[in-house]
């Protein structure tokens, strides 16, 4: 494959994650640059199967798109993979880290089905473990290229980091899930304050609501608290962490007094998140 086809294939995905995912576009700028062109093919191929339900019309296709990717990364897919240059840039990845397995992100495929469906987050525990398979094993893979023995290392630390850092996405995307009739929020904390699963579809903030949103951030600063604690003195791949750092402000907004995730958007200024990113960059060196 010539030079000119890499970076066309790493150039796209740069821009994909530039436009569609800014915090961890920004926070793969602090990346070394032979691990960052990594980074951008990781975090855009999630970007690609993450909006999948966007685009098709039925959860069957859905999940014939999820298929593709499977058979792209076990190989049994290859006339069509190097055209897709988010599919021939993470395939790149794996060859060039050969002790990466791609069945983190074959992990990750098999939980994104749960996205095709409105079916219910039955329980925090089930919730937790959909987060692990997506959120904790980016994080696992971008720990990896930069340091393939943290895998091991860090274990759990890594659970407790891609938990916190998926439910805060879920609780800034809540508007737009409850929109179209899709709930993260578990049965059993809806349960705990007798509110209705369809309740959120509507678009009006309750106490009940408030309480059970209150019990979703309170469990995602536990799991952040604990990432944090386990990555203390961490030096060869704490980079990989760094989207971790933008959790707690944009938990902090919700927590402001008044504050509708409705009405109003769950949003940091670019430069504050830079300037976020680049305090928590420092820490680590």
């Amino acid at each position: 494959m010539s030079a000119a086809t890499v970076d066309a294939d790493d150039a796209y995905c740069d821009a994909l994650l530039r436009r569609d995912d800014r915090d961890r576009w920004l926070a793969c700028l602090f990346a070394p640059p032979a691990v960052r062109r990594h980074w951008h093919a990781l975090y855009a191929f999630n970007l690609e199967v993450a909006r999948i339900r966007e685009v098709v019309s039925e959860p069957l296709l859905g999940e014939i798109r999820l298929q593709w990717w499977c058979e792209a990364l076990e190989g049994t897919r290859t006339e069509d993979v190097q055209a897709n240059p988010v599919a021939a840039a993470l395939l790149r990845l794996f060859a060039q880290n050969p002790a990466l397995s791609c069945s983190l992100a074959l992990k990750l495929l098999d939980a994104r089905i749960f996205d095709l469906y409105d079916d219910p987050m039955p329980t925090v525990a089930a919730l937790e473990a959909y987060a692990i398979a997506t959120s904790a094993s980016l994080f696992r893979l971008a720990a990896g290229c930069l340091d393939a023995g943290a895998l091991e290392r860090l274990g759990a630390t890594i659970d407790h980091a891609g938990i916190a850092y998926a439910l805060t996405g879920l609780l800034r995307a809540l508007p737009w899930h409850a929109a179209r009739g899709q709930l993260y929020i578990p049965l059993e904390m809806l349960d705990a304050h007798g509110v209705a699963p369809h309740v959120f579809g509507a678009g009006h903030m309750t106490p009940a609501i408030e309480a059970v949103l209150a019990d979703m951030r309170g469990l995602a600063h536990r799991h952040l608290a604990a990432a944090y604690a386990g990555l203390r003195g961490v030096d060869s791949s704490a980079a990989a962490f760094l989207p971790l750092s933008l959790c707690a402000p944009y938990l902090r907004l919700m927590e402001k007094p008044g504050f509708d995730p409705f009405m109003q958007p769950i949003a940091l200024p670019q430069w504050r998140r830079q300037w976020i990113l680049w305090r928590a960059a420092r820490r680590l060196r």
